[in-house]
Formats: structure tokens, C-alpha cells, sequence
């Protein structure tokens, strides 16, 4: 078969992912029914979930009534709607073992206290105090429960949810905040003349005002994943109420929900059976600073073709530049980001890698791929591509009421294209999105490799988010969840026991 020409469209086949006994399937939810969770060969998959619940009164007992839900199986009422929204059979069928109605410990948290917490003036001082409360659970979690913890789930009251995040807007505020000169002050380590200095004040502004990030990055040190959880969307029975929140039907979220907490205790849902062994995927994430507007961070996922993943924090420094709104590493910083991604894969999987494709939204030049090819070892080929969403580049539609398939990749050249990782699924025989599918643009700027093999693997990639069991995402894993990596490493400079492992970032 020749290849496409330049300017040439083509549809990729939905790419296989892999479960039990090595079945395959193009949806998670059709293997993980049929098939089991996937397991390398001699090893056991079964996972016994080991968890807490963490939350006020009222969320634990929605949590106590779904855990005991989740070994049972349910359906949308409409059978026509069963392709869109897959039956749920049971987390004992799916996962090949029941999902323990009891926790192993249940802290409760005082929900007055929480939601006055939740209402102070200042957004730092707000999530500060929000984060501690549930921290004070991790402690004693550690304490009282003997062996490891899979999962922490944190379940948040709605007022919480809404008021602790960096934009929110407290219409009563509990307290009278501080003024943003005796921030300063306190963020400058000066002090008022009128009260004593405390130093640990100052750092609760320095860590991000979000408490999804914060709780996050603050909890590692614990080496309890977690997992965060609206009250609302434990609603066993959905009765639409004016001004609540709307749902997804109920085995929907059963499916979402059980395979992060799957993963989370240690199982692997699923693995890509179009990953080749020796290449792995290194996604570059950048995130500026914000007390200093040109100050910028690096991170680095790295995404192996087991399906795990790795996350490793690069360093500080003059990353973005305003006049092209780009980011760019030195060419030393660049290698030093890449050498430490490679020695942290090195201690936790040890097998020698063939290809390392470095996906990044911004561009990469000359200085920095420098830098990244000298981190490589020997015999291990680099490549630097650039994968971002066009939303003013040019579109395909075709006749009929539904967008382009999923996988339809339109190839400009050897080394740009555009690839559809929305649009009609024909699995589900529809299109699952809002809007009109926007493309990704991906040019291979660095290094030598097929762009049609470049579009086939992100493709694939587009199917590794265990945080949501779904036949595909609109962006590659080593994209989606930049932002997630940068927010909880980057926001929180001062947090300093850190893990590697992807689980305890989404």
C-alpha cells in the first residue's frame, strides 16, 4: 500500500485497548463486562479495595448507600439509550471483586465548622483552613489503619465545592480577611508593628488558592491517593430539582467512579494494545508563577506503553516570553527535565527504551530539542511534536446531522495534519460532544517518524484517562491533564514531598 499523499484525508480505525486474558475491545465498558480488568500475563488482577471516606455527616452516609450500590447492577430505563450510556453490571462483575460496603475508617468532619471554614473573606486563608480539616483525617488515618490505604475519598459539600476555588466570590464572608498590604508583607516575611510575625501565616499564601490542587499536592505525604467527590454526585436517585446540579445517569457515573477507584488501589483498567514496547510519551506541561508574571515551571508526564504513568517537576525560571506567548527551556534546563524524568524511570521500571516522543503545546526549538536529545541514551531515537487545539484553523464537516468520525485525520504534509479526536462515534452511534468538534494540530518539529504512525498514537493516547471510562477523550492523556500536573505542582511551590506516580494527580 503507498502512502497517503500530502493534503490527503484518511480515518484511523478506533484504537483497541486491552483487558482480561489479553481480550480486546475499542470500548471500556464492553471489556470490562465481557473480560475483566487487564492483567499482565501470571498475575492476578483481582485488586481488594483498601479505602477511607473522609466528609461531613450527611456525605458519608450518600457514600455508605453508594458503596453499597456499586456491587449492583444498573441500567438507563431506555433501551435505545444503551449504547450511549452502557449498563453497569456491578463492580464485583467488572472488576472480578466486590467493593466493600464499609470503609476501613470513616472521619467525619464538622459540616458547620466546614462551611464557616469555607466562607472567610481571604480565597488563601479560605482554602488553607478548608485543606487542614481534611488533612487532620490523613493523620489519624495513618494511625488507626493498619497496612496500606488504596484510596482516600473526600467527599464535598456543594457550598465547599463552590467557594474554594481561586475565582470564587463569598457573599457574606465569616471573618474579615486580611488587606493585600499585610499579605505582601507577610509574603515579603515583614511582619506588622503592631502584631507578632508568625512565618507559618506566610505560607498559606504561597500555596494555591484552589483546594482541589492544594489538597493534592498537600496530601502526597501521606502516600494516600485520593479521590474528590461531590455530594451531589452520589445522588443514588436523581430527581431533577430547580438550581441543583444535573447528572449523567446513574451507571454512567458508577462506571466513571469505579474504574479511578480501581486504578487508584493499585489495579489497571485497561492497557493500549497499540503501544509498542521501548516508546513512551512524554508530555510537557508549563505553568507560570503566580506571584511573578514572567516566572514560569516545567513538568513532564511520562506515559509507557504499560499504561502507567510518571510525573516528574522540573525547575523555575524565565520560561515565557510575552511577545510570542510561547514557553521555552534553556537548553540545560531542557536536559536536565528529560535526565530526571529518565532516572525516575529508570528506578521504577528499569527496561531500556527504544523511542521517546515529547509532546508539547508550545513550541519546541532548536536550543531546547539541543538539550533533550543530550539527556537520551544511547540508541534511544527523540522526537519533538506539537500537539494543540486549533480553534481557528480550518474545519471538515460532511453531509448529514453528525460531525466527522472519531479518528479522521486530514494530512497537510509529512509532518503536520489535523487530527479529529471528536466527533461521531459509531460504537455509540453518535456524537457525545456540545459543540462542533475542534481538531488537534500536530506538527512533528523535531526528529524523524511517520505523521500518520504520530496521529495513530495520540489517538490511542486519547483512551489512557482512567478517571473517566469513556471510548475516547478530544485530547491524548499527555495532554489533558498538563494543566491538572502543572495547577498541583507548580501553584504549590512550597510542598516538597512529592510522588512520582500518576494516580495522585487526577
Amino acid at each position: 500500500m503507498n502512502p497517503p499523499a500530502a493534503n490527503s484525508v484518511m480515518v484511523f480505525d478506533e484504537p483497541q485497548i486491552l483487558f482480561g486474558g489479553g481480550h480486546a475491545a475499542i470500548n471500556p465498558q464492553d471489556g470490562l463486562a465481557l473480560f475483566g480488568p487487564y492483567s499482565p500475563e501470571g498475575a492476578s488482577p483481582i485488586i481488594t479495595p483498601v479505602y477511607i471516606n473522609i466528609g461531613c455527616k450527611e456525605g458519608l452516609d450518600l457514600m455508605q448507600d453508594w458503596s453499597g450500590a456499586m456491587n449492583q447492577p444498573w441500567a438507563v430505563e431506555q433501551a435505545k439509550k444503551h449504547r450511549l450510556w452502557p449498563p453497569f453490571p456491578g463492580y464485583d462483575a467488572a472488576f472480578g471483586c466486590p467493593w466493600p460496603k464499609t470503609a476501613a475508617a470513616i472521619f467525619e468532619i464538622d459540616r458547620e465548622q466546614l462551611l464557616v471554614a469555607s466562607r472567610r473573606k481571604d480565597p488563601h486563608e479560605r482554602c488553607h483552613s478548608v485543606v487542614e480539616m481534611f488533612l487532620e483525617a490523613f493523620e489519624k488515618a495513618k494511625k488507626k489503619v493498619d497496612g496500606p490505604i488504596g484510596v482516600a475519598v473526600c467527599v464535598i459539600p456543594e457550598e465547599v465545592w463552590a467557594n474554594c476555588r481561586p475565582k470564587s466570590v463569598i457573599g457574606t464572608p465569616s471573618d474579615e480577611g486580611v488587606s493585600s498590604a499585610a499579605k505582601a508583607d507577610l509574603l515579603h516575611g515583614q511582619g506588622s508593628l503592631f502584631e507578632s510575625f508568625d512565618p507559618k501565616h506566610a505560607e498559606v499564601f504561597k500555596l494555591s488558592p484552589d483546594f482541589r490542587r492544594q489538597l493534592k499536592a498537600r496530601s502526597m505525604r501521606f502516600d494516600i491517593p485520593l479521590q474528590i467527590v461531590r455530594e451531589s454526585t452520589l445522588r443514588l436517585f436523581d430527581e431533577k430539582v430547580f438550581g441543583q446540579r444535573g447528572l449523567t445517569p446513574l451507571s454512567d457515573r458508577m462506571w466513571n467512579l469505579s474504574s479511578v477507584l480501581y486504578y487508584k488501589c493499585g489495579g489497571k483498567p485497561w492497557k493500549l494494545n497499540t503501544a509498542r514496547e521501548g516508546v513512551c510519551y512524554i508530555g510537557i506541561a508549563f505553568r507560570r508563577s503566580e506571584e511573578s508574571g514572567r516566572t514560569a515551571c516545567c513538568a513532564a508526564q511520562m506515559f509507557l506503553d504499560s499504561g502507567d504513568g510518571i510525573v516528574f517537576l522540573g525547575e523555575f525560571g524565565p520560561w515565557y516570553a510575552p511577545d510570542s506567548k510561547q514557553f521555552h527551556l534553556t537548553k540545560n534546563a531542557a536536559k536536565k527535565l528529560l535526565t530526571g524524568v529518565l532516572k525516575t524511570y529508570q528506578d521504577l521500571e528499569g527496561k531500556p527504551l527504544k523511542e521517546i516522543f515529547l509532546h508539547s503545546r508550545s513550541e519546541i526549538d532548536a536550543e531546547e530539542f539541543a538539550g533533550y536529545k543530550e539527556a537520551c541514551p544511547e540508541g534511544c531515537k527523540v522526537v519533538g511534536v506539537r500537539v494543540r487545539t486549533d480553534k481557528s484553523g480550518p474545519r471538515l464537516f460532511r453531509l448529514g446531522e453528525m460531525p466527522v468520525v472519531r479518528g479522521t485525520f486530514w494530512k497537510w504534509n509529512e509532518r503536520s495534519g489535523y487530527l479529529y479526536a471528536s466527533g461521531f462515534k459509531p460504537r455509540l452511534a453518535t456524537y457525545d460532544g456540545w459543540e462542533t468538534p475542534v481538531p488537534l494540530r500536530i506538527d512533528v518539529q523535531h526528529g524523524d517518524a511517520p505523521i500518520e504512525r504520530v496521529a495513530m498514537d495520540i489517538l490511542g493516547l486519547t483512551k489512557l484517562n482512567y478517571n473517566a471510562c469513556k471510548l475516547g477523550e478530544s485530547k491524548p492523556v499527555t495532554v489533558k491533564f498538563s494543566d491538572n500536573v502543572g495547577e498541583i505542582l507548580i501553584s504549590n511551590p512550597t510542598v516538597t514531598d512529592l510522588r512520582h506516580n500518576f494516580k495522585y494527580y487526577i
